[in-house]
């Protein structure tokens, strides 16, 4: 095969990965659990498609299949999928990334749903575990401690997604473990990304107003 034919296998495999990975991404999970019970869960509570919407509407049973699947799409994209990408010649980490993100993008701007999804955070979550499984651990603890302390699941989110580069930065630095400026520059993008799918959130906050379980909207 020509040099040409070498580089047109790998962008076919890698954007072959892309785009699974964003159609795993993009499955509404939520949007579909509601269905299941009779309800257009965008129409209620927060309105978000996310596992935190769905146990506020569904109760928790419905939530908890939400929350796994959209942390498995995250999951086998980033290690699973990517390996399409892998087997065309991409670095491996590299088209974990892409894919893994490629998956979160399809969470949050599904086009099942007019583009529409959920906040990425549960879907981020796995595709990073396929990727860096120790500092989602980390995040993981923040997560819960905050959630545990404000009752607030959005406070949660901001928490772990602000400790992300610092997790994945000490990991590096402390440990056996090595993580190379790509991932480290991927935290970042993603604690962004969270912080900018948030942002009502975070309106909400500033003014008291933010639901939260065992108290409503205030």
């Amino acid at each position: 095969m020509s040099p040409g034919g070498i580089g047109l296998n790998i962008v076919a495999m890698i954007v072959l990965a892309v785009l699974l990975g964003f159609a795993v991404g993009s499955i509404p999970m939520a949007y579909l659990v509601g269905r299941l019970h009779g309800i257009d869960i965008r129409r209620h509570g927060s309105g978000n498609v996310g596992m935190t919407n769905a146990w506020r509407v569904l109760g928790w049973k419905a939530a908890i299949p939400v929350g796994i699947v959209d942390v498995l799409k995250g999951y086998i994209a980033s290690a699973w999928v990517s390996k399409l990408g892998a087997a065309g010649g991409v670095d491996p980490v590299f088209a974990g990334i892409l894919v893994g993100v490629a998956a979160i993008l399809g969470h949050v701007f599904t086009p099942w749903l007019r583009f529409r999804g959920g906040k990425g955070v549960a879907t981020g979550a796995g595709a990073l575990l396929g990727l860096m499984p120790l500092p989602v651990g980390i995040c993981a603890a923040v997560f819960a401690a905050a959630v545990l302390t404000t009752r607030t699941v959005s406070v949660g989110s901001l928490s772990a997604a602000a400790a992300l580069p610092v997790a994945v930065f000490l990991t590096d630095r402390f440990t056996g473990l090595s993580y190379g400026p790509a991932l480290l520059w991927l935290s970042v993008g993603l604690a962004a990304f969270v912080f900018w799918t948030h942002r009502s959130n975070i309106r909400r906050l500033l003014r008291g107003e933010e639901l939260s379980f065992g108290r409503g909207r205030r």
